[in-house]
């Protein structure tokens, strides 16, 4: 923690990581300036580095909580770990079960995913799947809806039915979804654009699809 003057200010920090446990040590700011990757607000954390899941822990959680029509979301080719945070904050404030990526093509879970994520990081798997499609092919085969976000789409997503066990399928910026991702969708959506943007942050669009999926959820 930043010795000096920030003291004050993290004073409440600095009292709730105690009675947690943690070892505190104070250093001039320009030590967290080095130690760092980005922004550090006066405060830095070390902890244990997050692991992702393997595919047989997810189908295993999917199957044991079928009757709770479990949501899941899949990120293809999201790469970026800003989005990547983002989507791992909105996915845990959405109830996601977990988070599904490709091993190839997924962001890392590194210091700046966790930052970004705000605790979602800590609280929503991520499960890493060494082939998307096969994975998803495997989704539909247990019973589970595979919706793909694609701007293409005839389909709004909020004339969708969300109810039941869902995965929400969504492309990387720019690219968008693989041909393959596509194929291995029951159906794409897309979000109702009215104004001159093509399409949205992919983060934005992500948290705008998951919260539909909780609307039409609290109406049933």
């Amino acid at each position: 923690m930043q010795e000096g003057q920030a003291e004050k200010r993290l004073a409440d920090i600095q009292q709730q990581a105690s009675a947690l446990g943690a070892r505190l040590v104070l250093q001039p700011r320009e030590v967290l300036d080095q130690v760092a990757e980005g922004a550090h607000q006066g405060v830095i954390a070390f902890c244990e580095p997050l692991v992702a899941d393997n595919e047989a822990s997810l189908f295993w959680q999917l199957e044991a909580k079928a009757d709770q029509a479990p949501l899941l979301l899949v990120l293809d080719g999201v790469t970026d770990v800003h989005n990547f945070g983002a989507c791992l904050r909105s996915a845990d404030a959405a109830g996601v079960i977990g988070v599904m990526v490709a091993k190839d093509r997924a962001a890392p879970l590194n210091a700046t995913v966790r930052k970004i994520a705000c605790g979602g990081a800590e609280s929503v798997p991520v499960y890493q799947v060494t082939n998307l499609a096969r994975a998803l092919a495997r989704l539909k085969d247990i019973g589970v809806q595979v919706l793909g976000a694609a701007g293409e789409a005839d389909a709004f997503i909020h004339d969708v039915d969300m109810r039941g066990p869902t995965a929400l399928v969504m492309g990387a910026e720019g690219k968008g979804l693989r041909r393959l991702t596509r194929e291995h969708c029951d159906q794409l959506v897309k979000l109702p654009m009215a104004g001159q943007v093509s399409s949205l942050n992919v983060s934005v669009a992500t948290g705008i699809c998951l919260f539909e999926a909780v609307r039409q959820r609290r109406m049933h």
